[in-house]
């Protein structure tokens, strides 16, 4: 099955996408945009996103990813008048662990994208702001290269302030390239989540951005249970697939957090799994093949991208992965499973806990629109044509779809 997979032609995954139908900002109401539903047999239909909770099987569970998008995107000036430097932050490199990273209090270092990257080839870069009322001195020094990547470490002159607290007053909310606009104030907010709460995405999980506190509420209201996890969303999520067969992408790893309780009531499957956006598609299924590894007896801080392709795939229920999952979990003494993701979900794939997405609609020749191809047995081509044809707006600030 991995030869097969691998030689998925991308350009099969391409579709005509008009630039006006790209939503350069969102609805003013958040659960005022359409909402496509495609049943299990694949009936299409027109709703609005209020409508959802009505919408989903009375014995599902909602599982969203409260993921909260960073300010990762500083900007220096190399002299006084000199070349603008952008610095993008990836993800942490020292301290690695996110939450004690941004609550260094003196430096830290960071995996970063360097823009105009010619212009800083040596010295450091600083820049004095103002925060709560008083002058700081942000620098930043090049410590080395990581492929396309660079290694920049950070430090500051006021250790009463956090790296979190840094960033949230310098840096700027790294909104998608193909927006084609500079970010504005607005997008602090919009492009938030109402649940996010855990500092670490460079990116939106963008199916979330349709929900109110009144739908999430209305969920809980008809006895839906509503599950977090945690998966930080990468830069690669933007990354185009260059290569004309899929086998010759590499995916990017994410890091993701899921805590046991969440993962018992999977194994328990009472409930059928409704995932919100495929950030928390790809955690969720991670933890399947995680649980598979740890079976196996191997290391389970990262799932490699075809794992779940391989030959020597055991194959187990969904019950007895996860179970052996939760007796990882019991060895180390850990309440919550942290590791990263590299999967790719592509046609050809099997779902082993997912039973429902909610997404938006994503780019042309794009790992996400493989992912949805997968869940969708291929009939994806019938749900954009179905959207185009109605005035749905794509991609991040775009409309939403529910499939089942």
């Amino acid at each position: 099955m991995d030869s097969n997979i691998r030689n998925i032609r991308i350009e099969e995954y391409n579709y005509p996408l008009p630039d006006e139908r790209i939503a350069r900002h969102p609805l003013s109401r958040r659960d005022s945009c359409k909402l496509l539903v495609r049943t299990h047999d694949g009936v299409l239909s027109e709703h609005l996103f209020s409508e959802l909770p009505g919408l989903l099987p009375a014995d599902s569970m909602l599982v969203y990813n409260n993921t909260r998008v960073i300010n990762a995107r500083l900007r220096f000036r190399k002299g006084e008048g000199g070349a603008l430097i952008e610095i993008f932050c990836l993800e942490p490199l020292e301290p690695r662990d996110y939450a004690m990273n941004f609550a260094s209090t003196a430096s830290c270092s960071w995996i970063c994208f360097v823009g105009n990257s010619k212009r800083w080839k040596q010295g450091e870069l600083s820049s004095i702001v103002e925060i709560d009322g008083r002058q700081v001195t942000l620098v930043a020094k090049r410590l080395g290269k990581d492929g396309n990547a660079s290694h920049v470490m950070f430090s500051w002159d006021n250790p009463g302030l956090s790296f979190s607290r840094i960033i949230s007053a310098v840096g700027e909310i790294p909104i998608p390239p193909y927006l084609n606009r500079s970010t504005e104030t607005s997008d602090s907010t919009d492009y938030q989540t109402v649940y996010s709460h855990i500092d670490g995405s460079v990116a939106a999980p963008t199916a979330g951005l349709h929900f109110t506190p009144e739908v999430l509420d209305a969920v809980s209201r008809i006895g839906i249970p509503r599950r977090e996890l945690t998966l930080h969303v990468g830069a690669g999520t933007f990354q185009p697939v260059k290569s004309e067969t899929i086998g010759g992408h590499e995916m990017h790893s994410e890091f993701i957090a899921v805590h046991r309780t969440l993962v018992r009531e999977l194994a328990d499957g009472n409930r059928k799994v409704i995932a919100v956006g495929t950030t928390s598609v790809r955690t969720l299924e991670s933890l399947y093949h995680l649980g598979c590894m740890a079976h196996q007896g191997m290391g389970i801080s990262e799932l490699p991208q075809w794992y779940p392709y391989s030959a020597t795939h055991p194959q187990l229920t969904v019950k007895d992965s996860l179970e052996a999952l939760l007796s990882q979990l019991d060895m180390t003494g850990q309440d919550t499973l942290i590791a990263s993701t590299r999967v790719i979900i592509a046609p050809g794939y099997t779902y082993r806990i997912v039973k429902g997405i909610i997404t938006n609609f994503h780019q042309p020749q794009s790992t996400l629109l493989l992912l949805v191809s997968a869940f969708v047995e291929g009939d994806w081509k019938a749900m954009y044509e179905f959207a185009l044809s109605r005035d749905f707006r794509f991609l991040s600030y775009g409309d939403a779809s529910l499939l089942l």
